[in-house]
């Protein structure tokens, strides 16, 4: 397709580790390689994942400076040699996840004279270029903001329930954090009819607003033997039989597999702060731990599904967006997000 290609577009730029984001434009590459796909961004969400890549929680970052964000929603703009399951004018979701089509090249962005690195997504950009297999095509008058909670938040999260967990009708739940992705789950969980289905978090409005979302009840996480005898009260002497992590604090994790039954399951979906230690031997009598990486969702199957649950049966996904920023005010949506009083933010970007 012949097209103008933008030359420039804006972006927010990790420079340096534990410092704010740098919005500044960056120049594109000429043209799109194989497999590659331009992409105008409407709207980006925000991940815990990008937090721990500011602050280094999986040491030293070889790549800076680079670009981010993975989850989101745009238009196709122009498709380089070899795509063929996306079309120019696509309404697409962005993912981490792979799904089809080619694992493009990275794309070559520069910066201030000298090489910025990207993967083979970003999202806190107002264009990009996207590897074909990062992207899955939509309806064109699906409401985008809910698209982008597609690209991580809520496949994740149905993902760690559907894939991982696999709960079943009537099974009881425990939920640490409600955040986007505490949310998410509790959702999940209440559409396979799990009950009860409890969230734990240290903020009250977090608690009240989990209640939309399936929470049947709520214990505020501010003395740990209050929250155990609480939990013994609710789940009685069989205990809950799957238990979600999604906060990454291990402190909250070793809590979590502590308060697992022999034969329940943990599931770990936060990304780590640091080592566990947990006693292994209930391991050998049936006591499970699940890690979940991403749902493991396979985004062009699920995506379609859950666009098919919220056109059919009225699904309403935008309650899980607490929050919208502007791309410029990047650093104040990021420090709303560390202080884990939101659901899920989003960007706005080319609406």
């Amino acid at each position: 397709t012949k097209m103008k290609f933008p030359e420039t577009m804006k972006a927010a730029i990790l420079a340096k580790q534990d410092s704010p984001l740098i919005v500044d434009k960056v120049q594109l590459p000429r043209s799109l390689d194989i497999g590659q796909v331009l992409v105008k961004l409407n709207v980006s969400g925000i991940c815990g994942s990008q937090l721990g890549e500011i602050d280094g929680k999986k040491g030293k970052d070889p790549y800076l400076p680079h670009l981010m964000g993975h989850e989101g929603c745009g238009e196709v703009l122009a498709i380089g040699p070899g795509v063929k399951t996306i079309e120019v004018g696509n309404k697409v979701v962005l993912h981490w996840k792979r799904g089809s089509g080619i694992q493009s090249e990275t794309p070559k962005y520069k910066w201030r004279g000298k090489d910025l690195n990207a993967g083979w997504v970003t999202t806190f950009n107002d264009e990009a270029i996207i590897s074909e297999n990062r992207l899955t095509a939509i309806p064109k008058d699906f409401d985008l903001k809910i698209a982008a909670l597609f690209g991580c938040a809520i496949t994740s999260g149905y993902g760690a329930v559907n894939n991982d967990a696999k709960v079943k009708i009537g099974q009881s739940v425990l939920i640490y954090g409600m955040g986007g992705m505490g949310l998410s789950i509790a959702d999940a969980c209440s559409l396979v009819s799990a009950n009860p289905i409890v969230g734990i978090d240290l903020h009250q409005n977090k608690l009240e607003l989990s209640k939309q979302f399936g929470v049947t009840e709520t214990i505020i996480n501010d003395n740990s033997e209050q929250v155990k005898n609480k939990i013994h009260k609710i789940f009685g002497e069989k205990g809950p039989e799957v238990v979600f992590e999604t906060t990454g604090n291990s402190k909250l994790m070793e809590n979590a597999y502590e308060m697992t039954p022999n034969n329940g399951k943990t599931v770990f979906v936060g990304v780590p702060n640091d080592k566990i230690s947990i006693y292994s031997l209930p391991l050998a009598f049936d006591k499970k731990i699940e890690v979940s990486h991403g749902g493991d969702s396979i985004p062009d199957k699920e995506i379609p599904r859950y666009i098919n649950l919220s056109r059919d049966k009225g699904i309403d996904f935008s309650k899980f967006i607490t929050h919208e920023f502007n791309l410029d005010d990047i650093n104040e949506a990021l420090k709303l997000f560390r202080s884990g009083k939101a659901g899920r933010i989003i960007l706005k970007i080319n609406e």
